[in-house]
């Protein structure tokens, strides 16, 4: 079975980072029960921030970076453990949190028996480079101390949707992302299978054109061809987007790009044939400059056996 945490790369690095934490915290647990403590590793950096003072909730959140609820639970369990105490000062919002007498004799035996065993043996498992991976961590601590993830990503926004021209190793994808969608809503019919089976000598050799839609990481998502009917004349027909991938604004994406291919060869008219129920498509092409023309239909719609809607790109309208 693969590692798809591993094989995702730097987009799962916090799913990474949180898996690893748990492994590594699982084997700090087992060396602090063995040193006859009850805490978890997730009390010690809390320990720690209280070892030789007292501190608010507050403070403790600014000295081990965790969120507010995060400490008030981890203090509550150590209160109940008797290693901490809260008591209320003069102003009765805050509390103060500082350790017990067996709270600074946990300490004491952490010092001795449990950092100085999981520090060697973290040395040890990074064979002498903690050091810089402490650096790079430090860094990126910093990095998103200053600017967030989210904004982050906003930031870069990488292209995931390219245009691929037609090759004839394409031609299998050609036809399963249409065969997939003519079959689920209608029936194959002739005009399809000669265009799907053979796409070069059908649409790219007389002069028309296929575009195929990629997106990264998930190869060939869709596709739509450009098929000359006359001197000028262009049908956009056979456009379609595998399922798995709808809802990534592909369709678009490919839509946009036909267009602008059309414009480059001097389509005119630029048109297609559809069907009623196809309500989705229908908006997009209505979105995109094409408008219903009863003059399409009655020169090109007899084309297919389910066609009942024919539609005109006009430039002006885009």
């Amino acid at each position: 079975m693969s590692d798809v945490i591993r094989e995702m790369g730097a987009g799962f690095l916090g799913s990474r980072l949180k898996r690893l934490g748990e492994r590594m915290q699982a084997g700090a647990a087992r060396v602090i029960t063995s040193a006859g403590l009850k805490v978890q590793p997730a009390h010690m950096p809390l320990l720690v921030a209280l070892d030789g003072r007292a501190l608010t909730i507050g403070q403790l959140v600014q000295a081990v970076g965790i969120s507010q609820p995060g400490v008030t639970r981890g203090v509550g369990q150590l209160v109940e453990m008797g290693l901490v105490q809260a008591e209320t000062g003069s102003d009765q919002r805050h509390r103060t949190i500082s350790l017990t007498d067996d709270g600074v004799a946990a300490i004491a035996r952490a010092k001795l028996f449990v950092w100085p065993h999981v520090t060697k043996a973290v040395d040890q498992l990074l064979d002498g480079r903690s050091e810089e991976l402490l650096a790079i961590l430090a860094d990126v601590e910093d990095a998103l101390a200053s600017t967030p993830l989210d904004q982050l990503a906003a930031q870069a926004r990488p292209e995931v949707l390219f245009i691929r021209d037609y090759s004839d190793d394409l031609a299998r994808e050609f036809h399963d992302i249409n065969a997939e969608w003519i079959s689920d809503m209608f029936r194959m019919e002739e005009t399809d299978r000669k265009t799907l089976e053979n796409p070069r000598a059908s649409i790219i050799d007389p002069g028309g054109a296929v575009l195929f839609v990629e997106a990264a990481g998930m190869g060939i998502i869709g596709t739509c061809a450009l098929q000359k009917t006359g001197t000028t004349g262009f049908e956009l027909t056979k456009m379609g987007v595998r399922k798995a991938a709808r809802g990534l604004k592909a369709g678009e994406f490919l839509l946009n790009a036909v267009i602008a291919k059309a414009q480059t060869l001097g389509a005119d008219p630029l048109y297609l044939l559809t069907n009623s129920r196809c309500a989705a498509a229908i908006h997009l092409y209505e979105k995109l400059g094409f408008q219903h023309d009863p003059g399409i239909m009655a020169d090109y719609g007899a084309r297919y056996a389910r066609c009942d809607v024919a539609m005109r790109y006009n430039r002006a309208s885009a």
